[in-house]
């Protein structure tokens, strides 16, 4: 059954391809981008230049968005291509077993067709014996008949199957298209933002990343201890964090995203050790048994709808009217998010950005 399948196709867009260009871009940003030698609009000031990366970030984050729904889809269409496929080489076993038994049965016919029944009984020394076997031979025409029915029915089945690997096909190949101009987008909204900040002095673009990705929230402190491991800074969740959760389930998903506080955003990233907006809410609740689907549009219809003033920790809370931002609610107006790539997983506060909506996950 193996010979009949057809070989498994790479997907586009791997965590691992994503991951691998947005550090080079990132990269690229810090060794040299930044030196000044970019290609960028002149005689910007720096509040201009807060403004427009803002703004390409969040055109960016929107992409993504797209990008992370157009990538679940083509997934979808692959996967049900394959059982298509599986399915057709399966049949295409079974037919061919048919064929072989219909084409043995003609053989058969052929050696024993020289003679006209009537003449076979007229010259037959064992008349009885003889209709014994005709009416044998009635019963095999009927399994032949059967036979030959199922080998056309087998037929339009492959054939329909075939007809629904196309469409399926069709729909990759769209999806295909569709992540391929996500993904210049995203790489374009983040090149002009690299080259705006380039024209600015690195303690320039360390006060506009804070401004642009979310402030850390100023009583973060007093709520979290700083602990440091391998050169990695985590912010620890006392007890009283995750008390007023709705249940244990979000309870553990904002555990967990304490736990990535300090991980760098990577546009189409779901974790461990990456994520975008949505990919770490999503990981969060995965890591508590909850699956969640993947785009933030999608997300706020997850669960229940809660306003802002009954959030606990847990909800999802949704910035922008397109609903392209994402973060999970720690309490006391905080959440922790992945901002954008010039800042890593962190504590903001929910004010931060234009509010659209809250779920609770239930």
């Amino acid at each position: 059954m193996a010979a009949h399948r057809r070989p498994r196709q790479r997907s586009l867009g791997g965590q691992t391809a994503r991951t691998a260009f947005t550090l080079a871009l990132a990269g690229a940003a810090t060794a040299t981008a930044f030196d000044g030698t970019g290609q960028a609009e002149p005689n910007l000031t720096q509040a201009e230049v807060k403004t427009k990366v803002a703004k390409l970030y969040q055109e960016a984050e929107a992409a993504t968005e797209k990008y992370n729904g157009a990538q679940e889809r083509a997934t979808a269409a692959e996967q049900r291509l394959e059982t298509i496929r599986d399915e057709a080489a399966r049949k295409e076993e079974k037919l061919n077993s048919a064929r072989e038994a219909l084409g043995s049965m003609a053989a058969a016919q052929y050696r024993s067709a020289g003679l006209d029944p009537a003449v076979q009984l007229a010259l037959s020394d064992d008349p009885d014996g003889y209709l014994d076997g005709a009416a044998f031979a009635e019963r095999a025409g009927d399994r032949q008949s059967a036979a030959v029915a199922r080998v056309r029915r087998q037929l339009r089945e492959i054939e329909q199957l075939r007809g629904a690997a196309r469409v399926e096909l069709t729909s990759l190949k769209a999806r295909q298209a569709e992540l391929k101009t996500q993904k210049e987008t995203i790489t374009g909204k983040l090149d002009a933002a690299r080259r705006l900040l380039s024209q600015l002095s690195a303690a320039e673009r360390a006060r506009i990343a804070e401004g642009t990705s979310g402030r850390t929230a100023a009583g973060a402190g007093d709520r979290a201890s700083r602990t440091s491991t391998g050169g990695r800074t985590d912010l620890q969740p006392p007890g009283s964090t995750t008390v007023g959760a709705p249940n244990s389930r979000a309870a553990a998903a904002v555990s967990y995203a304490y736990s990535k506080l300090g991980s760098p955003y990577v546009w189409g990233a779901t974790g461990p050790n990456a994520f975008d907006c949505s990919g770490l809410v999503l990981a969060s609740y995965r890591s508590a048994g909850v699956s969640l689907p993947r785009t933030t549009y999608a997300q706020i219809g997850a669960g229940q709808r809660v306003s802002r003033a009954e959030l606990l920790p847990g909800d999802l809370v949704f910035f922008y009217s397109g609903i392209t931002h994402v973060g999970l609610y720690i309490g006391d107006g905080q959440m922790i998010h992945a901002p954008n790539p010039s800042a890593p997983v962190r504590v903001a506060p929910i004010d931060e950005m234009p509010f659209a909506g809250a779920t609770r996950v239930v």
